[in-house]
C-alpha cells in the first residue's frame, strides 16, 4: 500500500511561511515597550478638593537581606485608635502585603511644619532589639497615598552612615558614628518624615489630582518645652515660630533601651506638570534603560539569526531526503534505504511511562494557555503596577481556567497511544504538578510563619487556594479530559510493527543525557539576560513593567525551542533511534536546569542573604520557577517535535 500526503516542495514552502509569519508578528511588538505609560492605570483618578482629608496608609516593611517582610506595626511605631485592614486582593496577600491605616492625616494644599504624631516615654527592651535588627537587616518602610507608594527623595543623616539611595520607601533607620567616633558604631532611628506631595491642576473643575509622593528620612534626637503637652506639643528643635526647622546638622536620635523617642513629620504640596496618567513614570524609569534596551535587542537578534539559520538547514535537509526517499523505485533500493525513513514502522510506537508523558504534556498546554493570556493582558496594560497584586491574581485564576485544556491535550495525546484509563491520567494531571508545588509552597510557607513574617499565607486564604484548586481546577480538567477523549484519535501516518525495531549504538553526542543538556543551552539563551531583569525586581523589590520586551522574548523562546528539539529529533531519527518522545520533551525542557544554575550563580554574586531561612525561601522559590519553566518549554519542544514527525512521515512513500 503506498500513501503520499504532501510534496517535498510543500513541505519547504510550510517551514518558510512559518518562519515569515513569525518574524511579521514580532516587528510591531518592537515598539511597545518604548511607549511610555502604555499602561491602564487600573483604578479611577480621584479628584480632592482644597483642605480635602488624605489618610496616608502603612505597608509592609521589606529587605532585601532577608526577602521576609513584616508588617509596619511589628515595630514600635504610633499607632491609631483602631488599626484597619484594607481590602486586598487574593495576590496582595500572597505577596505579604498588609495595608493598613496610619496616624499620618493630611488636608490637601494645606502645608504642615513640625507635627507631631506621638511620643514614646521609654523605649522598651524588645523595641530597641527589634528597631536595631530591623535597622541592621537593612529594612525600609513603605507607606501609600492615593495608591501611589511612597519614593525617597533624598537620603539624609547627621553622622557617618551604611546606607545607600533607594527608591521605594525609606530606611528604617541607619547605622553610623559620631564625628569624633566616640562611642563606636551606634543604631539611629529616621524618626522624622518630609512629605512632599505633587499635585496637577485641573484649571476648568479647580480640582486636584495626586500625582507623586515622595519623602525625606531625617533622625533627630527632639527637645520639647517642659512639661510635655499631648495636645500641643512645642518642639524646640523642630519650630515654625522660631523658624527652627529639622537638618542634617542636628543630633540623631539613637536607638536605646528607655531612650524618649518623638515622631513628627513636615508636609509640603507642590504643583505638577505631571499629568495623572503619567504619576507612574517616576516609579518605572529609574534604571538605564539604554543598557536594557541594548542587551535585550543584540540577544533577540542573536536568536533570531540563529533560528533562521537552523530553519535553512532543515529545509535543504529534508528536501533532498524526501526527494530521494520518494524516487525509489525497486525493491533493492527500498531494502537499502538508510536514515530516519528506516524506523518508519517504530516512530510512532508509545513510549514507555506514556501515562506520564500524557500529564506533563497536559500540564504544560495549562501553564503555557496562563502564560500567553497573562502576556497579553500585560502588553495592553491591564496588569499595571497600580493595580497591586493584580500580576499574580490573575495568574492564579488562570491557571485554575486553563484546567480545561490541560484536560484536553491530555485525553487527546493518551487516545493517540491507544489508552483506556483516562480518568487516571486526568487524577493525575488534575494533582501531579499542583500537588508538587503546594507541598514546597506550603513548607516555605512554615518557615515564613515560623520567622513571624507577614508573608506567611493565611490560613483562611490557604483555604481559599485549595477550594479554587478542587471546587474550579479539577472539575474543568474532568470536564476538558472527557471532551477530549471522546474525539477520535490522531490517525498516524504510518503503521506501527508488532515486533519492535533494535536500536543501534550511538555515537557518544547521539546519547539522551548530551544530546538533552545541549538542547537547553539555546532556549535559555533566549531568555537569560531578560531573566536578569526578571530577578532583580523580585528580590530587590522593583517594579517590573517591560512587558512588551518580554512577550518578544517569549515568542523568540517558543520558536527557539521548536526549532532546537526539531533539529535534535532530526539527527536522532537519522540514526535509527526512534525513541523521541520523551526526548524530545526533556530536549527543550532541560532549559530549566540552566535557569536554576544562573538562579544560583545570580545568590552568590548579587544578593547579601545571609539568613539560612531567606537562603532556603530564595531556593525554594527558584525551583518552583525552573519546574514551571520545565513544564512549559518541555511541552513546546515536544508538540513542534510531535508535528514535525508526523509532517515528514506522511511526506514519503511507505511500502
Amino acid at each position: 500500500m503506498v500513501t503520499r500526503a504532501i510534496a517535498p516542495w510543500q513541505l519547504a514552502m510550510a517551514f518558510r511561511i512559518h518562519l515569515i509569519r513569525s518574524l511579521y508578528f514580532l516587528a510591531p511588538l518592537l515598539v511597545l515597550p518604548f511607549a511610555q505609560a502604555f499602561y491602564l492605570p487600573g483604578v479611577a483618578p480621584q479628584d480632592f478638593a482644597q483642605g480635602a482629608e488624605l489618610q496616608v496608609k502603612v505597608n509592609k516593611l521589606t529587605s532585601t537581606k532577608t526577602q521576609l517582610p513584616y508588617e509596619f506595626y511589628s515595630l514600635a511605631y504610633c499607632r491609631p485608635d483602631d488599626i484597619i485592614n484594607s481590602a486586598e486582593n487574593l495576590g496582595e496577600v500572597l505577596r505579604g502585603d498588609r495595608i493598613e491605616n496610619s496616624k499620618y492625616v493630611f488636608r490637601m494644599k494645606e502645608d504642615k511644619l513640625c507635627s507631631v504624631i506621638c511620643k514614646i516615654d521609654k523605649l522598651s527592651e524588645k523595641a530597641t532589639k527589634d528597631f536595631k535588627e530591623k535597622i541592621e537587616e537593612g529594612y525600609r518602610v513603605n507607606m501609600i497615598l492615593d495608591n501611589l507608594p511612597v519614593a525617597m527623595s533624598k537620603p539624609t543623616s547627621s553622622v557617618a552612615s551604611t546606607h545607600e539611595r533607594g527608591w521605594r520607601g525609606f530606611p528604617v533607620g541607619f547605622k553610623g558614628t559620631y564625628a569624633d567616633q566616640t562611642g563606636g558604631e551606634k543604631f539611629f532611628l529616621n524618626n522624622h518624615l518630609v512629605f512632599t506631595i505633587l499635585y496637577h491642576k485641573d484649571p476648568e473643575t479647580l480640582m486636584s489630582r495626586i500625582v507623586g509622593f515622595e519623602v525625606t528620612p531625617f533622625s533627630v534626637k527632639h527637645q520639647y518645652e517642659a512639661p510635655w503637652n499631648k495636645d500641643r506639643p512645642r518642639l524646640l528643635t523642630c519650630n515654625p515660630d522660631s523658624k527652627t526647622y529639622v537638618n542634617p546638622t542636628q543630633p540623631p536620635q539613637e536607638v536605646n533601651v528607655d531612650e524618649e523617642i518623638i515622631f513628627s513629620y513636615d508636609v509640603e504640596f507642590k504643583s505638577s506638570l505631571v499629568k495623572w496618567a503619567s504619576r507612574w513614570n517616576t516609579y518605572l524609569l529609574m534604571g538605564d534603560d539604554q543598557i536594557h534596551w541594548f542587551s535585550i535587542v543584540n540577544s533577540l537578534m542573536i536568536v533570531l539569526f540563529l533560528s533562521g539559520m537552523v530553519a535553512m538547514i532543515m529545509m535543504r535537509t529534508l528536501h533532498r531526503d524526501i526527494s530521494k526517499y520518494n524516487q525509489l523505485e525497486t525493491q533493492d533500493e527500498a531494502q537499502e534505504e538508510t536514515g530516519w525513513k528506516l524506523v518508519h514502522g517504530d516512530v510512532f510506537r508509545p513510549p514507555s511511562n506514556a501515562g506520564l508523558l500524557c500529564v506533563y504534556v497536559g500540564t504544560g498546554v495549562q501553564f503555557f494557555g496562563m502564560t500567553l493570556v497573562t502576556m497579553i493582558f500585560a502588553v495592553f496594560g491591564f496588569l499595571s503596577p497600580a493595580n497591586r497584586g493584580g500580576l499574580m491574581t490573575a495568574m492564579l485564576l488562570l491557571w485554575v481556567f486553563m484546567g480545561l485544556f490541560a484536560g484536553y491535550a491530555s485525553a487527546r495525546l493518551y487516545k493517540a497511544f491507544k489508552g483506556s484509563d483516562w480518568k487516571n491520567i486526568t487524577l493525575k494531571v488534575a494533582f501531579t504538578f499542583p500537588a508538587t508545588v503546594f507541598a514546597i509552597f506550603f513548607v516555605l510557607n512554615f518557615l515564613i510563619w515560623g520567622e513571624k513574617s507577614s508573608g506567611a499565607v493565611p490560613f483562611g486564604t490557604m483555604v481559599a487556594l485549595v477550594l479554587l484548586w478542587f471546587g474550579i481546577s479539577v472539575p474543568l480538567v474532568f470536564i476538558g479530559s472527557y471532551f477530549g477523549y471522546k474525539k477520535p484519535a490522531l490517525e498516524d501516518p504510518v503503521r506501527t510493527n508488532k515486533i519492535p525495531r533494535q536500536v543501534p549504538e550511538q555515537a557518544w553526542y547521539m546519547r539522551p543525557v548530551f544530546s538533552i543538556l545541549i538542547g537547553g543551552i539555546l532556549p535559555f539563551g533566549a531568555v537569560f539576560i531578560e531573566l536578569f531583569f526578571i530577578l532583580t525586581s523580585i528580590w530587590f523589590h522593583q517594579f517590573y513593567y517591560i512587558f512588551g520586551f518580554l512577550f518578544l522574548v517569549f515568542i523568540i523562546l517558543i520558536v527557539t525551542c521548536a526549532e532546537i528539539t526539531i533539529v535534535l529529533c532530526y539527527f536522532q531519527l537519522c540514526s535509527e533511534d526512534y525513541n523521541w518522545w520523551w526526548r524530545a520533551y526533556l530536549t527543550a525542557g532541560s532549559s530549566a536546569l540552566y535557569l536554576l544554575l544562573y538562579a544560583t550563580f545570580y545568590f552568590f554574586t548579587r544578593l547579601e542573604i545571609t539568613k539560612l531561612v531567606s537562603g532556603i525561601l530564595y531556593f525554594g522559590y527558584m525551583l518552583i520557577s525552573s519546574y514551571c519553566f520545565f513544564v512549559l518549554t518541555g511541552t513546546i519542544g515536544f508538540y513542534a517535535c510531535y508535528w514535525f514527525v508526523r509532517t515528514i512521515y506522511s511526506s514519503v512513500k511507505i511500502d
